[in-house]
């Protein structure tokens, strides 16, 4: 029998930080999913429903996006990101947990891997982003011009949700307007670009080969094999430099693999943390 959810936000080092928490009345595992760039918990919508009958689920909005603070006064570095989750963990009263982080979501668990292995069992990275590096010096630079944030609003309608979403999916029938909607929502608030040019200065980039080849956690990455946002190179590339990591990738997919392959997402992920 599962509890009721849990649906709140608490002030993690200095921002507000939104959680939807899913505790199961019986299992000891608990499963933090952590979203990508310009998502939110509702990119897990579907996947949520089929690993809350095995695990403790608690899906964290990443500041600035989804419901969480968007203030340009927080520190939007990855290392912070993982510090903050690590910490809103630890004020649930979780010290020990699974991670599955899809696109931006995997490269912060890679961070928590880390700056945080002691609180981590497993992991997942879900088209896990990699190999980035920060943002040009002029663009920093740009960042602290006054009103830049209406600049980086301007950049992200003119390609618009339906465009991004189409580079995202492989099968292009699956949109709709519960998910044009739902990934709409967070940006209809001028706060969130401004939250979005911090993070601009803030990012550090993804970690180095080196970093990575420290990890010791189990990974298990899963890929989308048409995946245009972070190609499947990467996935073996990072399968390559993590010390303990598994691939697998699932055809007919593309980015978005919470969203297109649920199912068979929930069933790796159930059987490399039943393992």
């Amino acid at each position: 029998m599962l509890d009721a959810t849990l649906q709140e936000q608490k002030n993690i080092n200095g921002i507000q930080v939104y959680y939807e928490y899913f505790p199961h009345s019986t299992s000891s595992e608990t499963l933090v999913l952590l979203h990508g760039f310009l998502s939110s918990s509702f990119s897990f919508r579907h996947l949520i429903p089929l690993l809350k009958e095995d695990f403790n689920i608690v899906s964290v909005d990443l500041p600035p996006f989804g419901k969480s603070g968007k203030s340009a006064a927080y520190q939007y570095s990855y290392q912070n990101h993982s510090a903050t989750v690590v910490a809103l963990l630890k004020d649930l009263g979780v010290d020990s947990f699974h991670l599955v982080g899809h696109s931006m979501g995997g490269q912060i668990s890679l961070n928590i891997c880390y700056y945080h292995p002691e609180n981590v069992k497993k992991t997942v990275l879900l088209c896990s982003s990699g190999y980035l590096k920060r943002a040009s010096k002029p663009l920093v630079i740009s960042s602290y011009i006054p009103y830049f944030y209406l600049y980086v609003k301007y950049w992200l309608a003119k390609s618009g949700v339906k465009k991004n979403l189409q580079n995202v999916v492989y099968n292009q029938s699956m949109i709709n307007d519960e998910m044009l909607n739902g990934y709409m929502a967070p940006f209809l608030d001028d706060e969130i670009f401004k939250g979005l040019t911090s993070m601009i200065r803030h990012r550090e980039g993804d970690l180095s080969p080196e970093a990575l080849t420290t990890i010791t956690v189990p990974c298990l990455l899963i890929w989308g094999e048409h995946d245009r946002v972070v190609p499947l190179k990467t996935g073996h590339r990072l399968q390559k430099d993590l010390q303990n990591a598994e691939l697998i990738v699932l055809k007919d997919t593309g980015h978005l693999v919470p969203e297109e392959k649920p199912e068979k997402v929930h069933a790796y992920i159930k059987e490399f943390i039943s393992e």
